[in-house]
């Protein structure tokens, strides 16, 4: 994505992603329900009128006319909803006062200039999207450092809307060393479920492990890598069983497994003992060319039964 316009708007529509997710989290502490899973956290609609909570005004009316929930509560899927209602690219570059709960522009406003600039990056998105239909091809949206991947999530959430409405054609890709990594893949899941199109996933463990802690530690935020490489299995290993049990549960959703872990191979070879049938082509697996043969040609020997495999250059 980072070829496809301005890293530096990346960048900042990201800060304002996690500052909209970081504020619904403030607010659900304040409700009593810190110790919950984001993906699982409801905010109370009639607590956001209370003072105290400094959620007055713009951000309750957003809600206020029930377009978004009827049970009285709000979720983390219809907290985003309050970004996609925002019609002008510049416009999303607000984020809330937790003092006030107003909008405030995090950065200078984006120029009419800058404007046309993303429109330019979503636009060559779609070109690139409308030739994988076209070709019969999957387009997969390969993952950066996590202070752009907020923005490459939601950008490629929008092409999901657009293009994986019979089947996955759009893949994120998740980086299952970041800590967020199942809230990420979760919430894409209740998303493309709500909304009734096809989620498709590539999983890979990740890339930027040193610069992501060094940047952390010289500006100061929290380190957002898992501590240790076993950390970093148990998430792998949570998402993909995740996807899989969506897979088996509608059918609708495709997941790439990039790795090169032999445990994990064998591990997930069982999937033909969980209802997945040979040519629903749902589940596949992807290694660099020439590293690791010991795992493609095995997998590749398995392609004829219920495993399709991809080799990267």
């Amino acid at each position: 994505m980072t070829a496809l316009g301005r890293p530096q708007f990346l960048l900042q529509f990201s800060e304002v992603l996690v500052k909209w997710r970081c504020f619904f989290s403030f607010l659900a502490a304040k409700q009593g329900k810190d110790g919950v899973e984001v993906q699982e956290q409801k905010l109370d609609l009639e607590q956001l009128q209370v003072p105290r909570l400094g959620a007055q005004g713009n951000i309750h009316s957003c809600f206020s006319d029930g377009r978004l929930h009827s049970s009285g509560t709000v979720d983390m899927l219809d907290w985003n909803y309050l970004i996609n209602e925002r019609t002008k690219i510049s416009d999303l570059l607000v984020v809330p006062n937790l003092q006030t709960g107003q909008l405030e522009p995090p950065l200078s406003k984006f120029t009419e200039e800058e404007e046309g600039q993303m429109k330019g990056m979503i636009q060559r998105l779609g070109v690139l999207a409308k030739h994988a239909v076209e070709y019969g091809v999957r387009l997969i949206v390969d993952t950066e450092q996590t202070y752009f991947q907020p923005a490459i999530l939601r950008l490629t959430v929008e092409m999901k809307r657009s293009f994986n409405r019979d089947k996955a054609v759009v893949f994120n890709t998740y980086q299952c060393y970041f800590k967020g990594a199942f809230d990420n893949v979760s919430m894409g899941i209740k998303v493309s479920r709500r909304e009734g199109w096809c989620f498709g996933a590539k999983l890979v463990r990740g890339a930027y492990m040193y610069q992501e802690r060094s940047r952390a530690a010289e500006i100061g935020y929290e380190d957002p890598i898992n501590p240790d490489y076993e950390s970093t299995n148990r998430k792998y290993q949570r998402c993909l069983d995740y996807m899989l049990e969506e897979i088996e549960r509608n059918n609708k959703a495709n997941v790439m497994v990039a790795m090169h872990n032999l445990d994990t191979v064998k591990q997930k070879v069982r999937m033909n003992e969980m209802g997945l049938a040979p040519t629903d082509k749902t589940v596949y697996f992807g290694q660099l060319l020439g590293m690791c043969n010991q795992i493609s040609f095995p997998l590749g020997e398995h392609t004829p039964t219920y495993i399709h495999t991809h080799t990267y250059i």
